[in-house]
């Protein structure tokens, strides 16, 4: 809406949207006057398998998967949880064949949940995540706990005399099973972050596989309300730049495995697969290779597609967070909220279009610590207290410097 007169309108001055809401949409009828703001549209691969064979053979900056791995590795293929839309039944499939081609036996390979604080899936839901191939292939299956000390690991100092800490002064605790793998693959989706400026890449390790504690550091009051933390910004942003040293860090050490397990006594390999997909959810880039440069890659094919310039802020602003499974709670929408807030005049009005078929939700820390607050001006006050942690709070200090 691009003024701030109310008026009626007819039929012939309205226009027909469709916007992303649950798993089927919503149609609405709008006046003709408004504004429609979506991304630039980018066609989707021809062949996604053929493509992700291809990033998987012609890598950036590093060779190629099947030259990287021995029959005897120990690997781990991560994937993001159900609160992201990577197409994970199509994409771990074709890893998972060029790792067994390349004589890795299934029982060598481990898919991780990266859930970083978030819970866990059930096996209806990792069905439909992974489909009844993995399910029921036998992969061993892990989903990270964040919160289980004994499925954790210290990342130790360069000098092996003590704690690895961040430059922020953080000490970071991963997932033990990732640390002690010879291969890790990172897979994900990269698109636009309301924080972190862009999702996928070191994303994946921090906060998709550390420790809680690590997790709200990394997200902690003063790194949130940093200005550069935000969308699409990764330079001088405190979190991204935390995210990339602690992954770095991670590609040069390995956790000691159990006995039985044996290890190849060489230092870990890393390999990286983010995708990016459009409004149907059809991929349309593939980016595998040197982690950081892959998803160099990716974040600039993402930039120059999913982020609009816009020459005025707007009265009022419709948004969605583009539909199941990014809108199953009111905790994952504020990122809809976050961006729409970008485009709105100060004291203008945002309607989110959201399903929230999971609710608020009744897990994790987000619902209770907004019953306690009460109110965005007692969140930010309850926030700025030294020493203050709370599960998600995170999100609910975004959600609050919006309705400030």
């Amino acid at each position: 809406k691009t003024n701030r007169e109310t008026h009626s309108v007819s039929m012939a001055e309205t226009k027909h949207v469709t916007i992303a809401y649950g798993k089927n949409g919503l149609a609405l009828t709008v006046p003709s006057h408004y504004d429609v703001l979506h991304s630039r549209p980018a066609p989707g691969l021809a062949d996604e398998a053929a493509a992700i064979r291809a990033a998987l053979n012609s890598p950036v900056g590093c060779c190629a998967l099947r030259g990287m791995v021995r029959p005897s590795d120990r690997v781990v293929v991560t994937h993001t949880d159900i609160t992201r839309a990577t197409p994970n039944n199509r994409l771990l499939p074709v890893i998972l064949a060029e790792l067994e081609a390349a004589g890795v036996p299934r029982d060598h390979i481990t898919l991780l949940n990266a859930l970083g604080t978030h819970r866990a899936q059930s096996n209806e839901e990792l069905r439909a995540m992974l489909g009844d191939g993995i399910m029921d292939g036998g992969y061993h299956l892990v989903q990270h706990d964040a919160f289980a000390a004994e499925a954790l690991w210290t990342l130790p100092a360069a000098d092996g005399t003590g704690d690895f800490t961040t430059s922020a002064g953080h000490k970071v605790r991963v997932n033990r099973t990732l640390a002690e793998a010879d291969v890790r693959i990172f897979t994900g989706l990269i698109e636009p972050h309301f924080f972190a400026g862009f999702s996928g890449g070191p994303k994946g390790v921090m906060p998709g596989l550390c420790g809680f504690e690590s997790v709200m550091d990394n997200h902690g009051a003063a790194n949130i309300g940093h200005p550069r933390a935000t969308w699409g910004v990764l330079k001088g942003n405190p979190l991204w730049e935390e995210m990339s040293e602690t992954a770095t860090r991670l590609t040069q050490v390995q956790a000691a495995p159990a006995p039985a397990q044996g290890s190849t006594g060489q230092l870990p390999k890393t390999f990286l697969v983010n995708v990016t997909i459009n409004a149907a959810r059809q991929m349309t880039g593939i980016f595998a290779g040197e982690p950081l440069a892959a998803h160099k890659m990716g974040v600039d094919f993402v930039r120059a597609h999913a982020m609009v310039p816009v020459d005025r802020p707007y009265d009022v602003v419709i948004t969605t967070n583009s539909g199941y499974p990014l809108d199953q709670n009111l905790y994952q929408s504020v990122k809809g909220i976050s961006a729409a807030r970008k485009v709105v005049r100060r004291g203008g009005a945002i309607v989110m279009v959201t399903g929230c078929n999971d609710g608020l939700p009744s897990h994790g820390g987000y619902a209770a610590f907004l019953r306690e607050a009460g109110s965005p001006a007692k969140v930010l006050e309850m926030i700025a207290q030294p020493g203050f942690h709370r599960h998600d709070q995170w999100t609910v200090q975004v959600q609050a410097n919006v309705l400030q």
